[in-house]
């Protein structure tokens, strides 16, 4: 199946940068699907629509539910999965004699989702997430100097995680906003001063970056370079 799952963290960046407009045409241009487990629907959507600070960002995800742009998935085999791939990213770390709490159930869920589906990418702006699948030894190495501490690993649950997570695709908002500049779907904010290209692809890429996407700035100034070479 042609798919992409969704964390939270991208939906509420794009949402709270009026960017949620984009995945609509990005999912014409996927031709697939784009899934949203239950455990991020009730993070994105059935949580805050009890409170009165989030109310309106859930709104606007739900109608991108609605009109069938997202599309909710569950099934067993993604929540036996997910308290799998729960169980061995949470007792991979230890310090102070605790087990470690670094990844969370609606995150974990979209990558469930991926491996159930033989999905093409998840997205998740998360970089501890991105870590526990990418590079273990480098989250390792951030937790060490985070918690000023000597953090035990448990090679066991890494490799098992890992086996389980195996070619898993991580992308980030960055990269959905960069696609959608590409292809034009933000022109429309393009105006008549001087570098507005640039000031454009600037303020998306810190947009997402101080909502939460974990992008370095040196990845935001080699994103543009490399977008706006030869185009001003």
């Amino acid at each position: 199946m042609r798919a992409i799952e969704f964390d939270t963290g991208p939906l509420i960046s794009l949402t709270l940068n009026n960017l949620l407009s984009i995945v609509e045409p990005l999912k014409e241009r996927f031709k697939g699907h784009f899934h949203i487990t239950s455990d991020v629907k009730r993070e994105i959507i059935d949580k805050p629509l009890t409170t009165k600070k989030f109310k309106f960002e859930a709104l606007q995800v739900l109608h991108y539910i609605n009109n069938g742009t997202f599309e909710i998935v569950d099934s067993r085999e993604i929540n036996e999965l997910t308290n799998r791939m729960l169980e061995f990213a949470n007792n991979s770390f230890n310090a102070f004699g605790n087990n470690i709490t670094i990844v969370q159930r609606a995150e974990i869920s979209a990558v469930a989702s991926c491996i159930h589906h033989e999905g093409q990418a998840v997205v998740v702006d998360e970089r501890t997430t991105r870590l526990m699948v990418e590079n273990p030894d480098r989250l390792h190495n951030i937790l060490k100097h985070r918690l000023h501490s000597n953090v035990k690993m448990n090679s066991g649950s890494i490799k098992e995680f890992s086996k389980i997570t195996k070619g898993i695709r991580m992308i980030r908002s960055v990269e959905l906003v960069t696609m959608a500049y590409e292809m034009g779907m933000l022109d429309q904010y393009i105006a008549e001063i001087p570098d507005s290209k640039k000031m454009l692809l600037e303020g998306i890429l810190w947009g997402v970056k101080l909502q939460g996407c974990a992008v370095s700035r040196d990845e935001i100034e080699q994103i543009m370079r490399m977008e706006l070479k030869g185009k001003n």
